[in-house]
């Protein structure tokens, strides 16, 4: 570490750093001296008292001064002088409500309060663009209303649900999908950060790929939130954080039990279990602060549209404990078990089904598949300090397993029993992180401050081998990755006036590699590397309905362990973004978000699975413009959309040899919705997706698609029932695809050209669901 701080190159980054910390010092100290009067209280759900997370709470007269409620639906307003105010509490699906206050002249805190919802239909209008505690979440607006109207029957649908994020899946629906997202092709998430309860789902040194983000351990229906960060400007994720990233919560307590069975085409079976454990006014290890526990279970069966059948089978389980130990501590224990296990039949070549040796859905090496596992456990102790601090506390651990069977190339390097390889890890995660928020008074205004340290430590024994049907015949790569990284970062949000505020941060993380070959220890190494990324974003509110902003940012993802320490190429490859745009209501039913970005990428990494490297493409540079619509047409029917433009282009290569592989340049996500709160309920969706280069030359085009899916429920007190139909229209669609060189049983040489996996057909499936 001394010899790297000594370098010139991390003196550079420090110097970035430097403007950034002096002035959250600056702003800081002066503060000490001044009392903070803070206002504390809780939001539930007034049907089932149950605490309601993610609820908007404002004060009128101070547009930059509000707060959320979290997860047990506490919430805090700091730096409020004596006077009289009025509290708006709103959120969606529910009746808003104000509330007097008084703050008394000698500074004391008034009174905690407790505000009761009354849940009624969904009405934009109350939908503030307004964004008063995390800034940058610059889509906040729009998750929250896609997360009431979006159908969400899968883990998939869950990332689908952040705007303009496509996936794509190219083996059996077992592992991990590809991602797409501002012109990239995140592969399984190379570029995009995804993590759940806190806890990161990215896997760095993956056997199958850098940023290998497998979210099917996760059961939808506990999913409570969802934020979203696009871009590299928020100082809270590191890695894997350069076109965005998204953090899903789960619930903290049921509203009531449930048992869900779902039956549909290609033998398709699902089953569900919600149980809660304590009820309502349960307790297990408190008897004054309000306790939940719950049991959430799945089981998912098919044998899926292709001629070899998939026999795909997975479990979940999840048992999670959230408790408010006293008036100021809160304890969130959860444990999660997942396992897989699928066939697979593969991408396959388009000439193969042109001379007719295969049909769409046919399959040139039927032993493809896999298997995959992982067991977590996270515990996050919360702490109310005084001056209005909070103290969060966090520390996750995974066991994970994974076991993988493909066929890129088919006959090409062995023509006699195929080029079938198989990747498998076991891999052991540990990871701690600490946040500690403070608000503190600067004349009239709240400077909130965010600083957080925390360290994560990969453990993996992984391999890449030859393999005939599923039987392996030789090693290629086989060794032990340890990789640790430590991280710290700062950041500071001030109100500059009642409409201008400030958003400065910075990160600094620091990784070590290691990586030991089992065989040859020249083929061993070391190496270790760190980067700093400063922020700075601004965010106007022009008025109630209109926020502006403009957001600026230095991200990174890694490289893998491998790679760094045999080839000694770059670790931690920067990206840096900028963009600007707005949120804003143009009348009061209507919610757009627009954003002009661009983002410059210090090296395009591609992992070449088959034989576990790394290559480097050089420099990209993407622009972009996003757009995103939500619009209540009736009092029951929302229409939304979004539009995402994308152009991406290698820096270093000429004209006509810089287009980026498989990066989307146009690609649209949209419906119509019809919702009540109880009784019918409908929706017709459409997804596209623009063809796009498959090559650096564009001589190879991945070929675009239109698809329409529905779903209709009715909702009882006691039951719901459903019917959800994808690809309505029966459309013949390729969703993975790739420019791959293979070469078939009996060809002369290798061809390169498009290789897919056909999409899903038309398939529906029935829904019951029980409640009690």
């Amino acid at each position: 570490m001394p010899s790297l701080l000594r370098s010139g190159h991390l003196a550079r980054q420090l110097s970035l750093l430097l403007p950034f910390l002096l002035m959250s010092l600056t702003l800081v100290a002066p503060a000490n001296a001044q009392t903070v009067t803070a206002l504390r209280g809780s939001v539930l759900d007034s049907a089932s008292h149950r605490p309601l997370p993610g609820v908007t709470v404002r004060l009128d007269g101070r547009p930059t001064d509000g707060a959320t409620t979290d997860a047990l639906g506490r919430f805090r307003l700091g730096g409020l002088p004596a006077g009289s105010y009025q509290v708006r509490v709103s959120a969606l699906g529910y009746r808003g409500q104000t509330a007097a206050l008084t703050v008394p002249a000698t500074g004391a805190a008034p009174e905690p309060l407790t505000l009761a919802l009354v849940p009624t239909a969904l009405q934009l209008a109350e939908v503030t663009v307004a964004q008063p505690r995390d800034l940058n979440q610059s889509v906040a607006a729009i998750s929250g209303i896609d997360r009431q109207l979006r159908p969400v029957n899968s883990a998939q649908d869950l990332l689908r649900l952040v705007p303009g994020l496509f996936i794509a899946q190219h083996a059996g629906g077992g592992k991990a999908e590809q991602i797409y997202l501002r012109g990239f092709d995140c592969d399984h998430g190379t570029d995009f950060n995804v993590s759940i309860d806190g806890m990161p789902v990215n896997m760095v040194s993956h056997a199958h790929g850098q940023g290998y983000a497998d979210f099917h351990f996760v059961i939808p229906e506990v999913v409570e939130q969802l934020r979203v960060y696009k871009g590299p400007y928020s100082a809270r994720f590191g890695d894997f954080a350069t076109a965005g990233a998204g953090e899903f919560t789960t619930k903290t307590s049921l509203e009531q039990s449930q048992v869900k069975l779902e039956v549909g085409r290609f033998d398709t079976r699902r089953a569900v279990l919600l149980l809660d454990l304590l009820g309502k006014n349960g307790h297990l290890f408190s008897q004054r602060g309000r306790e939940s526990a719950y049991l959430a279970s799945e089981y998912n069966f098919t044998n899926s549209y292709f001629e070899q059948k998939q026999h795909f089978n997975r479990f979940n389980g999840l048992l999670k404990y959230t408790g408010q130990l006293s008036e100021r501590t809160t304890l969130s224990v959860s444990g999660w078990h997942f396992t897989s296990r699928w066939d697979a039949s593969g991408q396959v070549p388009e000439r193969a089904i042109r001379e007719g040796l295969i049909t769409r859905f046919g399959s040139i090496d039927p032993t493809e598949g896999g298997n995959t596992a992982r067991t977590n456990a996270n515990v996050q102790l919360t702490v109310d300090l005084p001056h209005d601090a909070v103290l969060t506390q966090q520390a996750y651990y995974s066991r994970y397993g994974f076991n993988l069977y493909s066929n890129f190339t088919f006959y090409r390097d062995n023509p006699a029993d195929g080029d079938q390889i198989r990747q498998n890890e076991a891999r052991n995660l540990a990871g701690y992180r600490g946040t500690y928020e403070r608000g503190f008074a600067v004349g009239g205004r709240t400077l909130r401050t965010n600083l957080g340290v925390g360290t994560r430590f990969d453990d993996v024994d992984l391999a890449l081998r030859h393999s005939v049907r599923r039987a392996v015949t030789d090693t290629l790569v086989s060794g032990r990755v340890q990789e640790q990284s430590y991280f710290s970062w700062l950041d500071a949000t001030l109100p500059l006036s009642d409409r201008l505020t400030l958003n400065a941060a910075a990160r600094l993380d620091y990784f070590r590699f290691r990586f030991r070959e089992d065989r040859f220890d020249s083929l061993s190494g070391r190496a270790a590397k760190a980067r700093v990324s400063p922020k700075l974003n601004l965010y106007y509110q022009l008025s109630p309905a209109v926020q502006l902003f403009a957001r600026s940012g230095v991200g990174f993802h890694s490289n893998d362990a491998r790679s760094v320490v045999l080839d000694k190429a770059g670790a931690l490859p920067r990206a840096i973004g900028y963009e600007v745009g707005s949120n804003f209501k143009p009348a009061p039913e209507l919610v757009v978000n627009l954003a002009v970005w661009a983002l410059h990428l210090q090296d395009e990494l591609i992992y070449v699975g088959d034989e576990a490297v790394v290559e480097s493409a050089g420099r990209t540079r993407r622009v972009g413009v996003d757009l995103a619509v939500r619009y209540q047409l009736t009092p029951s029917v929302f229409a939304d959309v979004d539009l995402n433009l994308n152009r991406g282009r290698s820096v270093d290569d000429p004209a006509g040899q810089n287009y980026i592989p498989l990066a989307p340049t146009l690609t649209s996500i949209g419906g119509l919705t019809w919702k009540r709160p109880g009784g019918f309920s409908a929706s017709l969706r459409y997804r596209h997706v623009d063809s796009r280069p498959a090559n650096e030359g564009n001589s190879v085009r991945a070929r675009g698609y239109t698809l329409v899916d529905a779903v209709a429920n009715y909702t009882h007190r006691r039951y719901q029932l459903g019917l959800t139909i994808e690809n309505l229209l029966n459309a013949d669609w390729n969703e993975a695809q790739f420019d791959t060189e293979s070469q078939l049983r009996g060809e002369a040489a290798p061809v390169s050209e498009l290789h897919f996996t056909p999409g899903t057909p038309f398939f529906a499936k029935l829904t019951g669901s029980f409640f009690f």
